[in-house]
């Protein structure tokens, strides 16, 4: 039995914490004069979002939705009050205009306990600004180029395994495949290994990638919101198994290269150069003056250092371009006209440069909507976390300290039936030029915006499109009676994801032309 010592603690703990939650924490915002969210309902959602009947991204959705006429409002987040932007124009201040009082994302990471947690997206302020400024040069045009034989390799892969499938008719979990596809884009273009996913159903890489977001959703809200308490506690994000296994694949690639003299035109030749240069090289010979103004021996990245960057670009990478790709065929299949009209400018553009190239794809304007439209309904990441890093007045006359978190609703924002008329439903014309112009330039965030929007934007969109328009040049896809409408959402994962996969019927295209 407990004594009486103990006993007596712990009633002075709890009474301790009930009088800061109610008579400190929870009056913060009405000293400020902030619309908040009342104590009952954000009890009742806490509970929603902890017993797994919303997502974290649905959450804030629904509270922007039912709140969005408060330019801002406040929550509580654990012990911590927590700004919700509504406002657009105050969405451009803290992502963009302001950024020097937002610059960080106040995401946990610890890179002694965690070593593959302390990468570009996480990393706070000079720490962020140093690696962006390295890595920035590793997603242009001329690098982009170079790895798209690796995309075209990968895809055509899926495009073979699917003509199989395709004759039987049978459901096909599209959310599998495109997972498998985007794990060996990444596998082959940043470590330098061909992982061969698709072609095998117990593939050691789809393993550890799953392995990657077995993480509860008490345990992510914990790393976005109270970073301090996994601090504390020293909490790794990443099991053990998922760390050693990706550490050592890179270590061993990168020692094999370096040993052999290997070079590539992949993300890992790039990391290389970053642990021997400090630099990547120039695309053109004419900058090479401009490589670096930081001398190398002091801007060298350690192998463990450029091992959580690659690591980042795998469990980033690959999940929301799978996802992105699969929520677009999705969609094409609920609207078959839609699908057609793709098609068509697919086969017109390969019919005419004879083959799938970077030039082609990029011509392709309306499948470019139609990812766009897709990236709308269904954006990777549902809401943008900030925290305030130095002390400001937003123009609503709200002091903001130091520390305060920030949460932008994005999945809020671009289900927002003012800013797009019927929202749930799939219209790529809602991107053509002249709809972007009417709308709030910061109405549109499925990558953020601002210095820290995602530095792979690029490559995210080509990875999608291609894998897409090569199942769509072949086949025809259809929803199964087995497809739920509207999808599903995983509960758990930060990343907006369908639970279970997403089941559908693809059918070989009589008398298709092989490019």
């Amino acid at each position: 039995m407990l004594s009486l010592e103990v006993i007596t603690a712990l009633v002075v703990v709890f009474c301790c914490v009930y009088i800061y939650y109610k008579f400190v924490l929870f009056t913060y915002w009405r000293k400020k004069s902030v619309f908040y969210v009342k104590l009952v309902e954000q009890v009742r959602n806490a509970i929603s979002f902890l017993t797994g009947k919303v997502s974290i991204g649905e959450l804030f959705r629904d509270m922007y939705l039912k709140y969005k006429d408060h330019r801002v409002f406040g929550i509580y987040t654990f012990y911590r009050p927590n700004l919700v932007i509504s406002d657009l124009d105050l969405v451009r201040i803290v992502l963009t205009k302001e950024f020097g009082s937002f610059h960080d994302r106040g995401i946990y990471y610890n890179e002694k306990t965690d070593p593959l947690s302390g990468h570009l997206f996480v990393f706070p302020g000079k720490k962020w600004r140093n690696l962006r400024v390295k890595l920035t040069p590793t997603f242009t045009s001329g690098k982009l180029k170079q790895m798209f034989a690796v995309l075209k390799d990968c895809s055509e892969e899926v495009a073979k395994s699917l003509e199989k499938m395709a004759e039987t008719k049978e459901c096909i979990d599209i959310k599998e495949i495109f997972s498998r596809y985007s794990i060996d884009i990444i596998m082959a273009a940043a470590f330098g290994i061909k992982s061969n996913c698709i072609g095998q159903l117990d593939n050691e890489f789809r393993y550890w990638g799953k392995k990657i977001f077995e993480i509860s959703s008490p345990k992510n809200t914990i790393f976005l919101f109270a970073p301090s308490l996994a601090k504390l506690f020293s909490i790794p994000i990443f099991k053990r198994g998922v760390s050693n296994f990706f550490i050592n694949i890179f270590r061993d690639n990168a020692e094999y290269r370096k040993t052999h003299n290997v070079v590539r035109h992949d993300f890992m030749n790039l990391l290389i150069q970053l642990m021997e240069n400090g630099y990547i090289e120039p695309d053109e010979k004419k900058e090479a003056s401009q490589k670096n103004d930081v001398p190398p021996t002091m801007s060298k990245l350690s192998m463990i250092e450029a091992a959580a960057q690659a690591f980042v670009f795998f469990f980033a990478g690959f999940e929301t371009s799978s996802t992105t790709a699969t929520y677009c065929l999705y969609e094409l299949a609920i609207n078959q006209n839609i699908q057609d009209k793709l098609r068509q400018e697919i086969d017109e553009i390969l019919n005419k440069h004879g083959e799938v190239t970077y030039n082609a794809v990029n011509e392709m304007t309306y499948l470019h909507k139609v990812v766009n439209e897709t990236l709308r309904k269904y954006p990777p990441l549902p809401q943008l976390n900030r925290i305030c890093t130095k002390t400001i007045n937003l123009p609503t006359n709200i002091h903001i300290p130091e520390g305060t978190l920030i949460t932008i609703p994005v999945l809020g924002i671009h289900r927002d039936p003012a800013i797009y008329p019927e929202p749930d439903k799939f219209d790529p014309e809602r991107f053509n030029a002249d709809q972007i112009a009417a709308r709030h330039p910061y109405a549109f965030l499925p990558f953020g915006e601002g210095p820290r929007t995602c530095i792979g934007t690029r490559l995210g969109y080509l990875m999608a499109k291609v894998g897409i328009l090569n199942v769509l040049s072949k086949f025809k896809v259809k929803l199964h009676p087995r497809t739920p409408v509207p999808p599903i959402f995983n509960k758990a994962p930060v990343i907006l994801t369908p639970e279970g996969g997403v089941p559908l019927v693809i059918e070989p295209l009589r008398n298709t032309c092989a490019f």
